[in-house]
């Protein structure tokens, strides 16, 4: 199993450039489960690659767009944070792409899902009530303003967070709630001992970012915790996008 650099095409994109992305394909010859992935706030780094080995040792084709291969990560993230908010823009357009290069394959099932951390959380959050994908893995992501509006018609949610991360608060609770009322199948779950970030094994960020984040935060990885998420995340993509 190997992590290929990809260029998903964007025929009529009036922004130009390439949107670059990173593809694992597990071995045998499928189908598989095709899922987006969405990164964090810095970009596909070391953490990101191996959340993505991760899910194509379990048997998912993965692809996660690089959501700031136009423009660079300093002018990008501004434009993608204002999407985020927003609920639509190029970042959305981006992820959209990426769902149609992963169903335009023939070895992958018809039902896309889309995971994301931190910021990429957001997106798979608001994602999730857009149509288009069949799950969503929402890990210590943002809550949209409007969580009932965003939630009205969403696919089955699975949510992961740390009850360390205070840039978070409630944030599992109020999740839990939202879907419960709307009778959306979900699994959320906030580990007490954990913080932000807890499922990352290599550490993200430059050193200073981690040391201002942390009393926030609580970042650090958290072995047991982190991989009693990883097997709930992949029981609930089994049960939902599998059938």
């Amino acid at each position: 199993m190997a992590l290929t650099d990809v260029v998903i095409p964007q025929p009529g994109d009036p922004r130009g450039g390439e949107l670059t992305a990173v593809l694992g394909v597990p071995e045998g010859p499928g189908p598989f489960v095709p899922l987006v992935v969405v990164h964090e706030v810095f970009g596909i780094d070391e953490a990101m690659r191996d959340h993505l080995e991760r899910l194509t040792r379990l048997g998912y084709l993965v692809v996660m767009p690089n959501l700031f291969s136009r423009g660079g990560a300093r002018r990008c993230l501004v434009a993608t944070f204002r999407a985020l908010r927003a609920g639509t823009g190029a970042a959305f357009d981006d992820i959209e792409a990426a769902r149609q290069y992963l169903l335009a394959r023939d070895d992958t099932t018809e039902h896309a899902g889309v995971i994301g951390f931190c910021m990429g959380g957001g997106f798979a959050l608001l994602l999730a009530g857009q149509g288009g994908f069949g799950a969503a893995s929402i890990n210590y992501g943002m809550l949209p303003a409007d969580l009932d509006a965003t939630l009205d018609g969403a696919c089955p949610v699975v949510g992961t967070f740390g009850g360390r991360d205070r840039s978070l608060p409630g944030a599992a609770e109020k999740l839990e709630a939202a879907l419960v009322a709307r009778g959306i199948e979900h699994d959320v779950v906030e580990y007490p001992e954990a913080g932000h970030g807890f499922l990352n094994a290599h550490a993200a960020g430059s050193t200073l970012t981690r040391v201002m984040m942390k009393p926030m935060m609580g970042l650090g990885h958290r072995p047991v915790e982190a991989e009693d998420a990883w097997a709930r995340i992949d029981g609930f993509f089994r049960r939902t996008l599998v059938g």
